[in-house]
Order: C-alpha cells, then sequence, then structure tokens
C-alpha cells in the first residue's frame, strides 16, 4: 500500500516558486490499476516522479507499507519494489535484450524466465532475446520491453508514464492488451499516467489531477459512461467549451 500524505511540490522559476502539487492526500492500494488522467500541465507526471523519488515533495510524506520513504532516493525505492517507465524508453546500442532483463532482474536473474517476460508482454522470445536495443526497435516494441525489465524483478508498485507516447495505433493496442495481462497476472500496483480511452478503460479507479490537485477520484464504468455520451462538462477543469466525450484528450 502506497500512501500520499499532504505532498505538495514547488519549483523555482526566475526566483519565484511555482507550486506544481498541492497538497494531495491519496492511497494506492495493493494489486489494483489506477489511472491517472488530466490536463496537461496538471501535475501527473510530477506525481509519478515523487512516487519514483526523482522529484522530492516541498511539504508531505510518502508512506510504502507502514514505512516512511519519503527522504529515500531512486536507488532506495527500487529496492522496496517500486519500478519507473519513462514516456520514452532509452536505447542502448551494442546491448540485446537478454541482456538488459539480465541487469533488471539483478540477483534473481539465474531464477527469472526471461522467455516468460517476453511473452508476457507480448514478444516472442525467439525473435528477440537476441537483438538489440537500438534504433531498429519501433516504438511499441521498445515500449513493451522496457515493461518487461519492470516486471524483471519482485515489482510492488509500477508507474508507467503515458505509455502511449511515441507508438502508432496497431503497437498502442497491443499495449492496452499488455496492461491487461500484467494486471491479472502479477500482485503489483499499476499506475499509469495518461488520457487515452482504452488505458482508461482497464483502470479499477480513475484520478482526475488538474492544477495540482486531485479534482475526482471515479470508476472507470462512470469515465467511459460519460466519454460514450459525447455531453457533460470537460474534466480538464477549464473553460474550454469541449466535453470530455467529444475530445477525450482534453482530459490529458
Amino acid at each position: 500500500m502506497l500512501e500520499i500524505k499532504n505532498v505538495s511540490l514547488d519549483v523555482g522559476n526566475n526566483g519565484h516558486n511555482i507550486k506544481i502539487l498541492k497538497d494531495l492526500n491519496f492511497t494506492f492500494k495493493e494489486k489494483k490499476l489506477y489511472v491517472i488522467t488530466g490536463p496537461n500541465g496538471g501535475g501527473k507526471s510530477s506525481l509519478a516522479k515523487i512516487i519514483m523519488g526523482i522529484y522530492k515533495p516541498a511539504d508531505g510524506r510518502i508512506i510504502l507499507d507502514g514505512l516512511d520513504i519519503t527522504n529515500f532516493d531512486i536507488t532506495q525505492r527500487a529496492n522496496l519494489g517500486i519500478r519507473y517507465a519513462f514516456q520514452q524508453p532509452p536505447r542502448f546500442k551494442g546491448i540485446k535484450v537478454r541482456k538488459l532483463l539480465t541487469i533488471a532482474a539483478g540477483d534473481a536473474a539465474e531464477k527469472t524466465d526471461l522467455c516468460g517476460l517476453l511473452q508476457d508482454v507480448g514478444l516472442c522470445s525467439q525473435d528477440y532475446l537476441d537483438r538489440e536495443v537500438d534504433g531498429s526497435l519501433s516504438g511499441g516494441e521498445l515500449k513493451r520491453i522496457e515493461m518487461a525489465t519492470v516486471m524483471a524483478r519482485r515489482v510492488k508498485i509500477a508507474v508507467f508514464d503515458e505509455p502511449e507516447a511515441g507508438i502508432d495505433l496497431w503497437s498502442f493496442q497491443k499495449l492496452g492488451e499488455t496492461f491487461k495481462n500484467l494486471h491479472e497476472k502479477y500482485d503489483t500496483t499499476i499506475i499509469i499516467i495518461s488520457h487515452q480511452e482504452r488505458i482508461l478503460s482497464l483502470a479499477d479507479e480513475v484520478m482526475v489531477l488538474a492544477d495540482g490537485r486531485i479534482k475526482e477520484v471515479t470508476s472507470k464504468e462512470r469515465i467511459m459512461a460519460e466519454i460514450a455520451a459525447g455531453a457533460g462538462d470537460c474534466r480538464c477543469g477549464q473553460d474550454c467549451g469541449k466535453g470530455v466525450g467529444r475530445n477525450v484528450d482534453c482530459i490529458g
């Protein structure tokens, strides 16, 4: 269980502090899949980076299974089972997928089924284990390989920051299937930053984050019904004149 308690984040700009996150309170429960959505600049990626320890909160605490990890760095959090996937995964010329997964598995590498990891993310091990993690891989292939590295070691919390960024429609469809499979197979709390309808439809709960605040926590059924209806005020929280059903991108 991951608890966010009264968390705020300030960023300096020309000598002035800008408050990016404002007194957030939320509990991410075990084995649930959460989607965090909201307008651009609303604080979604900042919250993801605070969970991983990339950013340090100005105020508040972060509690993992009763342990205060507010001041823990990225490595300490990774050792506790928190993993983070970037919007744009890095490429490693000269390193093969097999080696990357072995590094990700760490001390458990000898007991890790590398072929099984690739199958879990929808990739054929024969086709990918000996490929280099370089420019020959498509955006969708790279995303799914990164997902395999995230799941290669014991994972309590897996955070995916806009996994749909930079991939084609077919790859995005496969990515949605991969998240569904991972959620069903692993006892991991999955947190996805996204505004895409296919990703929203996978959520156990949807958090709407705007202007640095949690505007709403709702069910996928409710938010999908509003999208399907194509009516109502936009969830971006701004006077944009666009209903959520007509422009789902406006909530992200």
